[in-house]
C-alpha cells in the first residue's frame, strides 16, 4: 500500500457533487451562497471533497469525447449529465459499431468467441477484438485488426497460413500461438510448434513456450521463455499481470467493460500493477487496484470513471 491523503468521506463527496452542479446550474441565491460556505467552513474534508470534484469535472469536460457538445450545454444538472453520459456512449458504441462494420468476425465488450474458418482453423476471439479475411491462391491470410487472438491452425502445406497485425506478419509453422495488439505493437506467444514474425525487413523464428514482440517500425524482438498459461489466461477467464503499468491493465480490463476509464493526472498511468483479476468482474478488478495502490474512482454514470489519487 502506498501513503496516501486521508480518504473523503462518501457523503461529503456526494453533496460536493451536488453544490458543484447546482453552481453550473444557475446563480445561487443569497441563502444558498451562505449554505454553501457554511458547508465548506463545517469540515476541512467538505472543501477538499468540493476542491477534488470541480478539478475531476474541469477535466471532464475538456478531455473526454464530445467535450464540445458539454461545454455548448446549457448548464442545468439534467442537460449537463445527458450531454456527458451521452458522449461517452456514444464514443464507446460507436468504437464497436465500427469495428463490427470493417471486419469478417468481431466480439463486443466482456464478449469471447471461437470461429470456424474454412480450412477448419480455429480462432478465439477476445472481448473487442475483430479480424478479417483475405484467403488467396498461395495462402491463406488473416488480418488481426484490433484486440487479441488464439489461433489454432489446421496444416496445409500448400498454403501457408498468416496473420497480419500491427505492420507485421505472423506465419505459422505449426498449429498454435496466440496474437495481442497493444496501440503501439504486438506480442506473440507461440503455444505449439513454432511461427516466423517478421517486421521491418526482418524475420526471425519463435518456439514453443516462447513470445517476440515487435511493431511496424521495429524489427521483432529475440524470443524470451513466457508462461503460456498466463499469457492466454484470457481464455480462461483471468487477467494476470505482473509489474505491469496501470494504463495498460486498465486498458486490458475495458475490453470488459462498457464505458470510459479517465486519469486525472496521467502519471498515474505509470504505477505499477500486478494481481490475477476476473474478466467478468472488471469493476471488482478496479476496486481492488484502488485499494492496492491507494487511489480513488469517481462513478459519474456507468459509462465514466475518473482515477485519481
Amino acid at each position: 500500500m502506498n501513503d496516501c491523503e486521508d480518504p473523503i468521506p462518501e457523503s461529503a463527496r456526494d453533496t460536493a457533487i451536488d453544490w458543484w452542479l447546482r453552481q453550473n446550474d444557475r446563480t445561487l441565491s443569497r441563502e444558498e451562497q451562505k449554505e454553501f460556505a457554511a458547508w465548506l467552513a463545517h469540515d476541512a474534508a467538505n472543501k477538499a471533497a468540493f476542491e477534488k470534484i470541480s478539478k475531476l469535472c474541469g477535466f471532464l469536460e475538456t478531455r473526454l469525447p464530445g467535450a464540445g457538445a458539454v461545454r455548448k450545454a446549457k448548464r442545468s444538472r439534467r442537460k449537463l449529465a445527458a450531454a456527458v453520459v451521452g458522449a461517452v456512449a456514444l464514443f464507446v458504441f460507436h468504437s464497436e459499431i465500427s469495428l463490427f462494420l470493417k471486419s469478417d468476425y468481431s466480439t463486443g465488450t466482456g464478449q469471447i468467441k471461437v470461429v470456424t474458418l474454412d480450412d477448419g482453423s480455429r480462432v478465439e476471439l477476445d472481448a473487442k477484438s475483430a479480424i478479417s479475411i483475405h484467403n488467396e491462391a498461395t495462402r491463406r491470410r488473416v488480418v488481426l485488426l484490433e484486440g487479441q487472438a488464439w489461433f489454432e491452425v489446421a496444416p496445409d502445406p500448400r498454403r501457408p497460413f498468416v496473420v497480419d497485425a500491427a505492420g507485421g506478419s505472423v506465419t505459422a509453422l505449426g498449429t498454435a500461438f496466440d496474437i495481442a495488439l497493444g496501440k503501439k505493437q504486438a506480442e506473440v506467444t507461440v503455444g505449439e510448434h513454432r511461427v516466423s514474425v517478421s517486421s521491418a525487413g526482418r524475420s526471425i523464428e519463435v518456439g514453443e513456450g516462447q513470445r517476440s514482440v515487435y511493431s511496424e517500425h521495429t524489427s521483432p524482438h529475440p524470443p524470451e521463455a513466457i508462461d503460456v498459461e498466463k499469457a492466454t489466461a484470457w481464455r480462461r477467464g483471468r487477467l494476470v499481470f505482473n509489474d505491469k503499468p496501470l494504463g495498460e491493465v486498465i486498458e486490458a480490463l475495458g475490453r470488459y467493460h462498457r464505458g470510459y476509464v479517465a486519469f486525472l493526472d496521467p502519471a498515474l498511468r505509470l504505477r505499477r500493477v500486478s494481481g490475477v483479476f476476473l474478466t467478468y468482474e472488471p469493476l471488482a478488478a478496479l476496486d481492488e487496484i484502488e485499494a492496492s495502490l491507494g487511489l480513488h474512482a469517481l462513478h459519474l454514470s456507468n459509462y465514466l470513471i475518473l482515477i485519481y489519487k
